[in-house]
């Protein structure tokens, strides 16, 4: 199960790269350098997707997959608050409904759960 999260994290870490619109779009008016965010947290979802995977950073990579939940939850709660309208939303995903942006707020949680048992 450990490989399926840190698949998860590096595709979504090179999506921040491939499709970068699609996260500036959800960012918080309020949060400053939006486009530096979206690099920092990409790069970060890689290098824990990688970290992941070896089990000498296993640990640490977990707590920071953690770290990295919380420090996104905000622009979660911006979009299910504001469910701005995506302008060319990646064509996997199209427009979120207004109940998966729900849904994804207690889904964070489980993958905070998912992640804390790696930090063991």
């Amino acid at each position: 199960m450990v490989y399926l999260m840190a698949a998860f994290y590096l595709l979504a870490g090179v999506m921040h790269f491939v499709h970068p619109e699609f996260y500036l779009q959800i960012m918080p008016p309020a949060l400053p350098a939006h486009a530096a965010l979206v690099a920092l947290s990409g790069v970060a979802e890689i290098l824990l997707g990688v970290g992941l995977v070896i089990p000498a950073t296993r640990r640490i990579s977990a707590w920071g997959v953690i770290a990295l939940l919380i420090a996104v939850y905000p622009a979660n709660i911006y979009q299910a608050l504001y469910n701005p309208t995506l302008v060319n939303p990646p064509s996997f995903m199209g427009q979120p409904s207004q109940t998966a942006l729900w849904i994804r707020l207690p889904l964070q949680f489980v993958l905070m759960y998912w992640a804390w048992r790696y930090t063991r």
